[in-house]
């Protein structure tokens, strides 16, 4: 006998799951607090209703950003394959929706499927004998993040996101950048850092820079909550004095510039980030700035000039779960594979990859419906990578991401240019998808 899947949450991740669920050939129940209960973020009552950018990033081939969209239209998302498209609105590269009609679409897609039961509800309990999909987003309601941290362990969810931005590792200039570890220390006896020295009018030219940039407007009210200590952004710690950054995170302390052979008056340090290859993260520069300001003012330290940002920095509220510790590739709980987690509260940024999740969720949320093994995406596609982040990346230094090619594994072989080896990544993990689809018919 096939069981009811019941999702929280009627955001992207939620409304992609449901309909997977729907066209897998089995019943769900989604629940969407609102209107009973209101955010601060949301405007009406749709479902999958766009609260910031209406845009769902480039529809450039061969990008990573549209070698996502191109996976998930090929596995039948709904969103994506056939929404979007029919809401677009010009944008150039970008693929833009109009936000109004793109949630009435979906949510009248929705509400018209028989196989899809929307209660208007908060939940506030998982209990044990149900197939569940929370997908409940960065607003969790606090009874239910209560629930979750039950259920996953209060120390392995966070509200408080912290994120630094993340540069390809080529595009930084090696002939001004140093690798270095403080006083010459190291896990593992090899230079840890990659150091980004600067002298003092570099430096007071950076402060000024901080403290004239722009800015992001705060989307929902909680966003204006006085900033944690432990992650201040660092145009506040500029605002706190001249000197303070040269105390804090630009400190120069136990480096030693190898072209000078003195210390620098300031140094940003960038750190290889584990899981994503040939990326670094630039330590300590968690910001607030409008993405256009990060990049001018951050490409002012020497050696970042050509930088190319994988990921610009954030400060902001966001509830998700430290998804490495909990959840297996398909997206399930390990310790219990009937809870299933989706889109932000799962540890990805952005809407298309809410959606990639939502997709995931619900197809594994249909195989345990019927009794049969859930499967993983192959590790090569962009939506494999991902959940092999989400799942896979260090727990104890885990920030949720965007989808990146730093994410996908590295060609045995990479050509020498960087455009043909994107585009023979995006060859590799669309063949591996179809293999993939001809083994699930």
């Amino acid at each position: 006998m096939t069981r009811k899947i019941h999702i929280i949450g009627g955001g992207l991740a939620g409304c992609e799951a449901a309909w997977q669920v729907a066209r897998a050939g089995g019943r769900a129940v989604l629940y969407e607090m609102r209107p009973v209960r209101q955010t601060p973020a949301h405007k009406t009552e749709r479902l999958a209703e766009l609260v910031c950018s209406n845009s769902l990033k480039s529809e450039q081939v061969n990008t990573a950003p549209w070698l996502l969209k191109e996976e998930l239209r090929r596995l039948g998302s709904l969103l994506i394959g056939d929404i979007a498209p029919r809401t677009r609105v010009p944008a150039g590269h970008a693929l833009t929706v109009d936000r109004e009609l793109f949630a009435a679409e979906i949510t009248s897609m929705l509400e018209a499927e028989p196989a899809i039961e929307i209660r208007r509800e908060e939940v506030t309990s998982l209990n044990g004998d149900k197939i569940w999909i929370v997908a409940s987003g960065p607003l969790t309601s606090d009874a239910l993040a209560q629930e979750i941290a039950r259920l996953t362990g209060s120390e392995r969810l966070f509200f408080y996101d912290s994120i630094s931005p993340i540069v390809d590792a080529e595009s930084i200039d090696m002939s001004i950048a140093f690798r270095a570890s403080r006083y010459g220390k190291s896990l593992d006896g090899t230079d840890d850092y990659v150091n980004c020295p600067l002298d003092k009018q570099q430096y007071e030219a950076m402060v000024d820079a901080l403290l004239a940039a722009q800015s992001v407007p705060a989307h929902i009210g909680e966003d204006r909550v006085h900033y944690f200590e432990a992650c201040l952004p660092v145009e506040e710690i500029a605002r706190r004095g001249r000197d303070t950054l040269r105390f804090g995170p630009m400190k120069p302390m136990g480096l030693t510039d190898p072209r000078t052979g003195r210390r620098p008056y300031a140094v940003v340090q960038l750190r290889a980030e584990n899981a994503r290859a040939g990326s670094y993260n630039l330590v300590g520069f968690q910001n607030h700035m409008r993405f256009g300001e990060q990049e001018r003012v951050l490409r002012m330290i020497p050696g970042l000039e050509h930088a190319e940002f994988l990921r610009f920095g954030q400060v902001h509220r966001n509830t998700y779960i430290n998804g490495p510790a909990l959840l297996a590739p398909t997206l399930q709980m390990r310790t219990q594979p009937d809870v299933i987690f989706a889109g932000q509260l799962s540890g990805v940024e952005g809407y298309v990859e809410s959606i990639a999740t939502g997709l995931v969720a619900g197809r594994a949320a249909a195989a345990l419906a019927i009794g049969e093994a859930t499967r993983a995406f192959p590790r090569q596609t962009a939506v494999g990578s991902l959940c092999h982040y989400v799942s896979g990346a260090d727990p104890t230094s885990y920030q949720p991401a965007n989808i990146t090619f730093d994410l996908l594994p590295k060609l045995e072989q990479p050509p020498r240019d960087k455009k043909t080896r994107q585009t023979e990544v995006c060859r590799r993990a669309l063949a591996a998808l179809e293999e993939y689809l001809c083994v699930s018919v």
